[in-house]
């Protein structure tokens, strides 16, 4: 079973205190965290820390991931791996580097993102519309990626856009009024529903980041997005197939079951993002959502969503060493 998330929202100190963590709020207030019960820790509010508590989540194998002004995700501080495998990462750079193997492993990446964005839209078809263009659309560019034979990263990339554009059209008329979004925009959010996908977006990101520090993988080279500075590519390219089946799904219960409302946002000359209220509304939902269990077939048990995503990461690592099938996460309850 795996551990829950912890979050953060205060500002303040987090110190080591002997074997646990103390958190002291500017509010005067002390909270005591034992580490064996916390799988991830995220810092929202303003909070300094010093190297004897990295160093006991550094001992417990806790990854930090820290957010700063209105929730903007920072960075992370990754403890270290207690799997180390030198093999694991010449092979994967290995992938990256053959054209052929990088963009079967890419097509995969896209299929099964299209595929789950298609499985929302079929959720809600009749129920909040008619979305059979929609859905024929996206069945056609899956289909694409399946059976075209390509020779760029580029073109994959433009279809997964295009899904992308035809997936979010739908949104204005899955989300219960007065949400809307007539087109996406996260650089910064200019709407509601923009700024609660892309917090969504953040939380499913540093979800991916975490699963893949548990394996020998480098979350630096990806094979969809293209390796750079400042990123952890891999894990965008696995966070693109489970935003629909997180993000979204999380993003269409809060607002259709109103559990937040247009008063949760607040709205400044950058942008429109969420309020600290509507943030804990939104966590709590997404956290939920993460130890939701579902009948897992070729397991032959039960998962949760967080075990989920370990689970493609490791199939990806299987693929990567002993050339077994990568089996990218695709809906199917």
């Amino acid at each position: 079973m795996t551990k829950p998330n912890h979050h953060i929202f205060a500002d303040g100190d987090l110190k080591r205190n002997e074997g646990t963590l103390r958190i002291d709020t500017l509010d005067g207030e002390t909270e005591y965290l034992p580490v064996e019960s916390v799988d991830t820790l995220y810092l929202h509010g303003q909070i300094t820390f010093n190297t004897r508590a990295l160093g006991l989540l550094n001992e417990h194998g806790i990854p930090v991931h820290v957010f700063g002004w209105k929730d903007h995700y920072r960075g992370s501080y990754l403890p270290k791996r207690d799997h180390i495998s030198g093999d694991t990462v010449v092979q994967q750079v290995r992938a990256y580097d053959d054209p052929a193997r990088r963009l079967s492993i890419a097509e995969d990446f896209v299929a099964a993102s299209i595929h789950n964005m298609r499985a929302n839209v079929r959720y809600y078809d009749d129920k909040r519309g008619d979305f059979t263009g929609a859905l024929n659309r996206l069945e056609g560019l899956k289909q694409r990626v399946c059976d075209d034979d390509r020779d760029s990263i580029d073109e994959l990339r433009g279809i997964e856009a295009t899904a992308r554009k035809a997936y979010y059209r739908c949104f204005d008329t899955i989300l219960r009024d007065p949400f809307e979004l007539t087109q996406r925009e996260y650089n910064p959010p200019t709407s509601e529903a923009n700024a609660l996908i892309s917090f969504l977006n953040g939380m499913v990101y540093t979800s991916c980041v975490s699963a893949i520090r548990q394996t020998a993988l480098d979350p630096t080279v990806g094979f969809l997005h293209e390796p750079g500075e400042r990123r952890f590519t891999l894990s965008l390219d696995i966070a693109d197939i489970f935003k629909p089946l997180l993000a979204d799904r999380v993003a269409f219960r809060v607002v259709n079951r109103q559990h937040i409302s247009i008063d949760d946002f607040e709205s400044e000359l950058e942008g429109c993002l969420l309020s600290e209220d509507g943030r804990l509304a939104v966590l709590e939902e997404f956290e939920k959502m993460l130890d939701e269990t579902i009948e897992h077939p070729r397991l032959n048990r039960k998962v949760s969503y967080k075990t989920l995503v370990r689970t493609d990461v490791y199939s990806l690592k299987k693929h990567l060493i002993a050339n077994e099938p990568y089996r990218a996460t695709e809906r199917w309850w």
